[in-house]
């Protein structure tokens, strides 16, 4: 295994189910039974070992996101617990980072300034502060852009300073909601190469969404298959490729068989959501 720190569970979902309400007037067909509810997850359960990076691929509407989610505090399981150091989420916690697929940067704030946000909410010295927010422009390659604005950095540069930005607090656990996805092929390629590159000179535990298997299987030492809605694990996969991963191990046939395996497990899912969805619409009166 390739996992950093000790492998000890540093979170734990146990049977965690998860459903929302409807507005007011909508209601949802699952399997036969009309209901104003909709429920995304159903007896969820998920062990993640410290220091690795874990991939959940799933059909859209599996549940991924929610579950990213729950970890991170932002949300409730409506049964269930989600464990977090042996510890219930209850609520964010400072021991984990987030970043989601827009990349909800400050458009007031410099790369730099944003960059420093989740140090200064935790009282971090100016100079301190500035420092480490460097540490990271030059990692990303943005030393030369410390001071512009969002609007004046690319898609693929705002991606790096939000991931920089959630790096800069040290989180134990760095939750990545299909980060890459809007980004074209090439940049996409790129962040892949630096986020993997720096994760593996941390002891930072990752949990990476994407609905790209080549992504998955480059990334991951697990890959976790997550059902149709309602969300279960249906199989975790271990990627047997070599760390630290090259750039030209995507061509090799042990990628090809890792993929082969993801896909798969992940096949079967997707037509059923496909199914699901020209059958379960949800109905508004």
């Amino acid at each position: 295994m390739h996992y950093k720190g000790t492998e000890m569970d540093i979170i734990v979902a146990e049977n965690v189910h998860k459903k929302f309400k409807l507005k007011q007037g909508q209601q949802v067909n699952n399997n036969g039974i009309i209901s104003d509810e909709i429920e995304v997850l159903s007896g969820f359960g998920l062990k993640i070992k410290k220091g690795e990076f874990l991939v959940l691929v799933g059909p859209s509407g599996s549940g991924k996101s929610v579950f990213l989610d729950l970890v991170g505090g932002l949300s409730a399981p409506t049964s269930g617990v989600v464990y977090l150091d042996d510890k219930p989420v209850e609520a964010p916690s400072a021991k984990t980072g987030y970043v989601f697929q827009q990349y909800a940067l400050f458009p007031w704030r410099s790369a730099l300034s944003n960059i420093e946000f989740g140090l200064e909410s935790r009282g971090v010295v100016k100079e301190e502060r500035v420092k480490i927010a460097r540490e990271l422009l030059s990692l990303f390659g943005l030393s030369d852009f410390e001071d512009r604005f969002p609007y004046q950095l690319s898609g693929g540069m705002q991606q790096r300073v939000a991931i920089a930005r959630a790096l800069a607090t040290k989180p134990e656990v760095l939750l990545m909601d299909e980060p890459f996805a809007a980004l074209d092929a090439q940049t996409r390629e790129i962040l892949q190469n630096e986020l993997i590159k720096i994760w593996e000179g941390t002891d930072t535990t990752v949990i990476f969404v994407t609905h790209s298997i080549d992504e998955a299987v480059f990334l991951a030492d697990r890959v976790a298959v997550v059902t149709a809605r309602p969300g279960r694990i249906k199989d975790i996969i271990e990627i047997d490729l070599p760390r630290p991963r090259k750039v030209d191990i995507r061509s090799s046939p042990e990628f090809a068989a890792n993929r082969h395996k993801v896909w798969g497990a992940l096949k079967a899912e997707v037509n059923k959501a496909q199914q699901d969805w020209k059958l379960a619409p949800v109905f508004s009166e």
